[in-house]
């Protein structure tokens, strides 16, 4: 009862101190500067698979693309933070958290949704989409409900990407970055077993430098899908492997071997 209580504590806290937040960001923002926000989450990418495909559920699964996972407006709902204060964690991590936008209007998200600035709402490598989690701020111990919605941070020893809104609800926006830890509550497929698997690599300086790239793995790797894209100024390639299977993805990550970028382990659904 005394956990439930704190914790029911702890979240109406941090509802508020977002409010007050949100309210102090309008009155006052050319008085306090803002860090300039992570240019870290890649656009999503879909593509059709290749004929002979394993992959099998539906037209959705059989043309390659991850199917949309719909949030609740706003991010989280009143069941969500019902369902928080009434249940106990089922996943906890810790590390750093940064924060990030959109680099152009109507940019979707990697759940399929138009990504929202002031939705409650985070990027994670490995999750699965839709997660519903609570982040604490370490440092002031603020914390707040939100979702997975988007992947990422593709940068290394960050562990989460917060929406601005996401960002101010636990103190992380003037900072820039802080110290947190993850709780996850509830997620729609499980975390260990299953999913959806590939390696995103990146960043990449030039378009050049990429397509290299992506046709070195194609060799390596025949029975994979591999594509590169444009992020905001620099350059990805995606591997996908056979069936997209979170085995065979590992071993490409830990494998690939890069002159330049990193090479991330990431979950598509």
């Amino acid at each position: 009862m005394r956990e439930t209580n704190n914790l029911r504590a702890r979240l109406a806290c941090s509802w508020g101190c977002m409010l007050v937040l949100l309210m102090a960001a309008g009155c006052g923002h050319h008085k306090y500067p803002t860090p300039m926000p992570t240019a870290s989450t890649a656009p999503p990418i879909t593509y059709p698979a290749p004929p002979g495909s394993a992959s099998a559920g539906g037209p959705a699964a059989s043309s390659g693309r991850i199917p949309v996972t719909p949030l609740p407006e706003g991010g989280v709902s009143g069941d969500d933070k019902e369902f928080i204060l009434t249940h106990r964690p089922i996943f906890s991590e810790v590390g750093q958290a940064t924060w990030y936008t959109a680099p152009y209007k109507g940019r979707k998200s990697a759940n399929g949704q138009v990504f929202r600035d002031d939705a409650l709402t985070a990027a994670h490598r490995t999750l699965p989409m839709g997660s519903l989690i609570v982040v604490t701020n370490l440092t002031t111990r603020q914390a707040s409900a939100m979702r997975i919605s988007d992947r990422g941070p593709f940068v290394p020893d960050k562990i989460i990407d917060l929406t601005m809104a996401s960002a101010k609800s636990i103190g992380v926006y003037r900072t820039g970055t802080a110290r947190v830890r993850i709780d996850v509550y509830q997620t729609p497929k499980p975390i260990d077993t299953g999913g959806r698997w590939c390696v995103q690599i990146g960043p990449i300086a030039t378009e050049r430098k990429a397509i290299r790239l992506k046709e070195e793995l194609l060799d390596k790797y025949p029975t994979s899908r591999v594509i590169e894209f444009p992020g905001e100024d620099s350059f990805w390639v995606r591997i996908r492997p056979e069936g997209d299977d979170r085995g065979l993805a590992e071993a490409i990550a830990r494998r690939v071997d890069l002159a330049e970028g990193a090479a991330y382990l990431t979950r598509l659904d």
